[in-house]
């Protein structure tokens, strides 16, 4: 008996699939899609609670200033007298020093932070940082109100 010659299958008589099975995919993307539309109205929004000015009764009496010029000098001054340049690494004992020098606790001396606006964002935060690693509890934002 001669053999039938398959006609153009190849060997065996069978030729790969190359195409991809859409149906399961899609299938699962439905099923998310319902998922996240019935969860994310139960997701409450986060609420933030930002701090307002001018909500003090009174303005402290004694304040240390930390300035910070555009070239990110920095100058400590306390009320009303001359400011003294400092450093970074200095920073921390030399605003501990004023505090002490006020006579009044050091957690009721604040501490504000008046930047140049073309400072950047990460001098400001170190800044923070030094101080409230050095222990200062009450640290502030110098900002200038627009007419």
């Amino acid at each position: 008996m001669p053999a039938v010659a398959s006609k153009g299958r190849g060997r065996g008589g069978r030729r790969p699939i190359a195409e991809i099975n859409m149906v399961p995919f899609i299938d699962v993307m439905l099923v998310l899609l319902i998922i996240f539309m019935v969860t994310a109205p139960l997701i409450a929004p986060s609420v933030i609670n930002l701090p307002s000015v001018g909500k003090a009764a009174k303005a402290p009496d004694r304040v240390i200033q930390v300035l910070i010029d555009k070239n990110e000098q920095l100058q400590i001054k306390e009320g009303s007298s001359t400011t003294t340049a400092a450093t970074v690494r200095d920073l921390a004992s030399r605003v501990t020093a004023v505090q002490q020098a006020t006579g009044l606790p050091a957690k009721d001396v604040p501490v504000v932070i008046a930047a140049d606006k073309s400072v950047k964002y990460e001098t400001v935060v170190k800044v923070m940082d030094t101080l409230q690693r050095a222990g200062v509890q009450r640290v502030g934002l110098s900002v200038q109100t627009t007419p």
